[in-house]
């Protein structure tokens, strides 16, 4: 395992509409390993592929709840309902909070690490960060949904 670099904004790549994945091989797993332990390292909740680089439809997201890790191989969002507008950052954009609209909540289809079917359903905060992350294998940016921006308090 290892600690990646992130990408910051405005690194073109992070615009780009990501590659599915065909084959879960050794790259793949070690890819989700090393994303997973740069997203701890960096304190955050969530990281897409593009944000070290690698063009590919995959994500990890641990937002502190009793789901723990979740590693999502090409995910789509199945379903979507209610409404909540609320704080989200990025770390490719450090330093940088902003209200956001999503859905209260959404479920989600993917593959795990072996190949296998699953779906998960979040609310709130996970709702928050499955949308975030499934955006950027889409090339799209926090940023754009932004409705106020605000200083990060230190």
């Amino acid at each position: 395992m290892g600690i990646r670099m992130i990408v910051k904004h405005p690194d073109p790549i992070l615009r780009e509409k990501t590659i599915e994945v065909k084959n879960i091989n050794k790259n793949i797993i070690k890819l989700l390993d090393d994303m997973a332990e740069t997203m701890y390292d960096a304190d955050g909740v969530g990281l897409a592929a593009p944000q070290v680089g690698i063009p590919k439809r995959v994500t990890v997201i641990d937002v502190g709840d009793d789901n723990g890790l979740i590693e999502l191989i090409n995910p789509v969002i199945v379903s979507k309902s209610g409404e909540q507008l609320g704080p989200e950052g990025c770390l490719s954009f450090p330093g940088l909070l902003g209200d956001v609209r999503r859905a209260q909540k959404c479920k989600v289809r993917a593959l795990n690490r072996h190949g296998e079917t699953f779906e998960i359903e979040g609310e709130d905060l996970l709702a928050r960060a499955l949308q975030h992350e499934i955006d950027h294998l889409n090339g799209v940016l926090f940023t754009d949904h932004v409705e106020q921006y605000y200083e990060k308090e230190e």
